[in-house]
């Protein structure tokens, strides 16, 4: 994937290729409908801050998206020059935009007067986020609560560092916060605090953005070792070292190790990727089916395979094995030529991930279906089946990527909107002489 920063002179360069379609298929192709053609005609001009207020009309975090998105499958894979493989750059020019507005300061947040409503916001990834900066713009007052350290999510520690720079991250978060959002880290909901906590401390609403962080475990023989990780768990403990918050050797990977990860998604790349940097010996990706199946963008792909990541496919794991001291050594393998046994230390399984029950085990009146995801409506949209609770982004099944949780966000923010003034307006209907 290339990576490069544009200059000025290349951005606008970039941009006056943009053909202006009437009929904008890139804007088809993204997720939260951004208006691709109008920002791309402001930059082509050099007007960076036109393009940027166009950019938050629609989206909260543009340079994430414009480092993260699955463009080749979302805006740039319908830019109509792709059919002869000339598309725009769509999201190389979103990141320029955003990081020159970051680094200018040129987009000062408008704050509004907070007078509809008071909402808490659980967890702080891309849903959470989204919410918070939605409904702050719309005159609601919000605080985010979050489990770790600092804000961010998945942005802060699912993503490596070289796929999304953290500086980038805090700088998104800023603007949001800007908007007079409140932000509490270090507070988990389900145990410092309860739902019911919250409703008492004043809040009309709560949003639960949680995310999927109990992992699908496969039913391997010795899976059970302490050298099996999680892809989301190691991950998450890479980031937290990166940070400063843990030792190098809580990370769950050590120099020479030999790394094998199973699945063959973009968190496998992620996992993979991630291994090779820490100084593993040998990674492989094994997957149980061939290269045309895989779910992984094959730029990921292609990056993985340049780094030294070796794939295995129509390969599954049989059996973990254990030495005498307990330590993960090798593994069984099925592969299309029958068994075999491969050394390793590591196994990290990529292989997908469904809610935790903390918030739905300490909360009466939270559904959930047979897998554990929240259970909403259309009805508002995203309430669950207690009122007052909505629920957005990978903890309700909907979204698979940042992006896509951002759509779901905004969707539910509007959703939350219609019933913060219906509460509203009860309230005034109740309390005449309150007004």
């Amino acid at each position: 994937m290339e990576n490069k920063d544009y200059t000025m002179a290349e951005a606008i360069s970039e941009a006056k290729r943009c053909l202006g379609c009437k009929v904008p298929q890139c804007r088809k192709g993204c997720p939260v409908e951004n208006d691709i053609p109008a920002w791309i005609h402001e930059l082509s001009m050099g007007n960076m801050g036109n393009a940027m207020a166009i950019i938050n009309l629609r989206s909260n975090l543009p340079a994430v998206c414009g480092r993260v998105c699955a463009h080749e499958r979302q805006c740039e894979g319908h830019c109509v020059l792709n059919k002869k493989g000339q598309h725009i750059n769509i999201g190389r020019l979103e990141r320029f935009v955003a990081d020159f507005d970051s680094m200018m300061n040129l987009s000062g947040p408008a704050i509004v007067q907070k007078d509809r409503g008071r909402v808490a916001v659980i967890g702080s990834g891309p849903a959470g986020l989204t919410i918070a900066g939605e409904l702050a713009r719309k005159g609601v007052a919000v605080e985010i609560f979050e489990m770790e350290p600092e804000t961010g999510g998945v942005l802060m520690f699912g993503i490596p560092e070289y796929r999304l720079p953290k500086g980038v991250v805090r700088n998104e978060i800023r603007k949001i916060a800007r908007l007079g959002v409140a932000i509490h880290c270090s507070v988990t909901i389900g145990r410092d605090l309860t739902i019911d906590d919250l409703f008492d401390r004043g809040f009309d609403a709560i949003f639960m953005g949680t995310g999927t962080g109990k992992p699908r475990r496969l039913d391997i023989p010795g899976a059970d070792n302490p050298g099996v990780r999680y892809a989301l768990y190691f991950l998450r403990r890479v980031g937290l070292w990166r940070e400063g918050y843990i030792s190098r050797e809580e990370v769950p990977v050590a120099d020479g190790d030999k790394v094998y990860v199973v699945g063959c998604g973009n968190t496998a790349m992620d996992a993979a990727r991630t291994s090779v940097r820490l100084g593993a010996g040998a990674v492989t990706v094994l997957y149980h089916r061939d290269i045309d199946h895989m779910s992984a963008l094959r730029s990921e792909y292609d990056d993985a395979l340049a780094e030294g990541v070796q794939f295995c496919w129509n390969t599954s794991i049989k059996e973990i094995l254990t030495d005498a001291n307990g330590h993960l050594c090798a593994l069984v393998l099925s592969t299309p030529e029958g068994e075999r046994r491969v050394e390793a230390q590591k196994v990290i399984m990529a292989v997908g991930s469904s809610p935790a029950s903390r918030i739905v085990s300490t909360t009466d009146g939270i559904e959930v279906d047979d897998k554990g995801y929240v259970i909403t409506r259309d009805t508002p949209y995203g309430m669950t089946t207690r009122r007052g609770v909505f629920a957005g982004g990978d903890v309700t099944a909907r979204p698979a990527s940042v992006v896509h949780a951002m759509q779901d966000a905004r969707r539910v923010a509007e959703g939350m909107l219609r019933y913060l003034d219906a509460v509203k307006l009860m309230q005034e209907i109740d309390n005449p002489k309150a007004q």
